[in-house]
């Protein structure tokens, strides 16, 4: 990316992550209920449990609510029964936008998701139309300043696919998403702390918006963000903030 700072935009990420702590929670709640009632509720056999584990600590969220969320989906205790839906479709000049979303009602949320592409200027496409422009993965991305050869030793060794250096020097470690939690893991104890850490849908290339076009697709991103069913938004656009 030439124009756009990938280091201020994770920053920027952070920032609105911390804003929506509560959000947040709920979301890590409904996580930890489906990947402990597809995988079970051992974290150290489920790869996917064990990362959404990893981000209730990153959130402060208490023992007993991450342990009530594993009792749920593995049916130790009642609760909602959710199931994951995607949505894909298209922002402000074609961009391309994923929505995963976590339901016990799918005829309210295509209802809300469609709402939001069409009042904000996008619009909902079929299954596949975009999905095929973004990879499926684990990222690890580190702040410029950061060791580089040394993070690369440590993250090639445990099973990284690619380790990518940014313009600004911001270091970006990729790999397949079930070797992901082992290669946090061992980059953490070689002493690295990444910026952010997550399982996501990585675009293969990015779009550049700025502008009156940028807070169009920012507000239509917000919009989509805001629906309460919604877990995750994964965009090509790359929006200066």
């Amino acid at each position: 990316m030439a124009g756009h700072s990938k280091w201020a935009n994770i920053k920027h990420k952070k920032a609105a992550a911390d804003a929506k702590r509560g959000k947040v929670w709920t979301r890590v709640i409904k996580e930890i209920t489906v990947a402990a009632r597809l995988g079970g509720g051992d974290p150290n056999a489920n790869p996917r449990l064990r990362v959404a584990i990893d981000k209730a600590a990153e959130a402060n969220m208490p023992k007993e609510n991450v342990q009530r969320a594993i009792a749920r989906g593995t049916g130790g205790l009642e609760g909602a029964n959710y199931e994951e839906v995607r949505y894909e479709g298209y922002g402000i000049n074609g961009a391309a936008i994923i929505v995963d979303c976590m339901t016990d009602n799918r005829v309210r949320t295509v209802a809300e998701v469609r709402h939001a592409f069409s009042k904000f200027g996008g619009n909902m496409g079929t299954e596949g139309s975009v999905a095929f422009m973004f990879k499926h993965c684990g990222q690890l991305y580190f702040a410029p300043g950061t060791d580089e050869d040394k993070l690369m030793e440590v993250a090639l060794d445990a099973g990284a696919e690619d380790v990518i250096t940014d313009e600004e020097g911001g270091i970006e470690v990729l790999c397949q998403p079930n070797d992901f939690p082992k290669i946090k893991e061992a980059v953490e104890k070689a002493g690295f702390k990444p910026e952010m850490a997550e399982v996501i849908m990585r675009p293969d290339n990015e779009t550049e918006f700025d502008g009156d076009d940028a807070v169009k697709m920012q507000k239509l991103l917000d919009a989509l963000e805001n629906i309460d069913d919604v877990q995750e938004v994964y965009t090509n656009a790359s929006i200066e903030n």
